[in-house]
């Protein structure tokens, strides 16, 4: 059977030279598949001597069907922000600590690879949430996230006091460290931590998650994922709040900010084995009976 995938990109955790073993018996599998292989260009200035094709991310999905991601949970959330646009299928080979997104071992790469590549494989869409920062009425700063977009103090002990409407109706008042908001995908991150659910991936939800809220009735909510969510900061001047997107992104709030957060126009494909299943993954990576 012929390969379903003709052109690969590669894309190594972010600054660290030691995935370059990895991604050497990569690049020479792929190339043994006559598979054509173009390499990020930011894994290229760590990673030397490779002799492949150099590339921009953005290159990468213009030209690749295809996305082997080296790394962690936080490269291939890098890399999904920035390729979501293309349409192009992800696969992660993990080489971070809990994985739930890169679900494919080095030891076992050639093997789940060799199937994938001969279209055994599942896919699923995943849906990012775009954020938008609003001062004064004017869009001052926007970004994507997989997993969440939090609204968090830092530098200061005090909390943070907030305000949460739901497609225009008035949620709550909070005072808290912040609050996260969350995709399926990422209700096994911080917003797990923080007392979230565990939603599955496929449904089509967004939790709201209070960090270390004042009152302990504020719980975590779950509403409809075509909501439009907006979290407005109150306090005095410089609240020092931020917002973080999938705890990658900063950007500095200020009292009556606006952060708007609704679903984002495009999707991400991620690419898993044939025997990939997701409830063992949460039995395996949390450690249950």
């Amino acid at each position: 059977m012929a390969d379903t995938f003709k052109r690969a990109g590669i894309i190594g955790k972010y600054a660290d030279p030691t995935v370059g073993a990895t991604l050497k018996v990569l690049a020479d599998y792929l190339a043994a598949r006559q598979i054509e292989v173009m390499l990020d260009e930011a894994t290229a200035e760590v990673w030397t001597g490779h002799g492949l094709n150099v590339a921009s991310r953005e290159t990468l999905g213009q030209e690749c069907d295809l996305a082997i991601v080296v790394g962690g949970d936080g490269t291939l959330l890098n890399a999904a922000r920035s390729l979501a646009p293309f349409d192009i299928a992800l696969v992660g080979v993990n080489q971070g600590h809990l994985g739930f997104l890169t679900d494919v071992s080095p030891a076992e790469m050639e093997e789940k690879l060799s199937e994938i590549l001969a279209g055994q494989y599942n896919e699923d869409e995943r849906f990012l949430l775009h954020c938008t920062v609003l001062r004064d009425g004017e869009h001052i700063n926007e970004s994507v996230a997989l997993n969440d977009v939090v609204v968090h103090k830092w530098d200061v002990a005090r909390m943070l006091e907030t305000e949460t409407y739901v497609n225009g109706h008035f949620l709550n008042n909070l005072r808290s460290d912040g609050l996260i908001v969350s995709t399926p995908t990422g209700s096994t991150a911080y917003a797990l931590s923080g007392g979230g659910p565990i939603l599955q991936p496929c449904l089509n939800a967004i939790v709201l998650v209070p960090i270390c809220p004042h009152t302990m009735s504020n719980r975590p909510i779950v509403v409809d994922g075509g909501n439009i969510i907006e979290i407005i900061v109150r306090g005095s001047g410089h609240s020092h709040a931020q917002v973080t997107c999938d705890g990658q992104i900063n950007f500095g709030l200020m009292s009556g900010d606006r952060v708007r957060v609704r679903k984002a126009e495009h999707k991400v494909r991620l690419i898993h084995p044939v025997d990939h299943d997701h409830f063992h993954i949460l039995r395996n990576k949390l450690s249950w009976g």
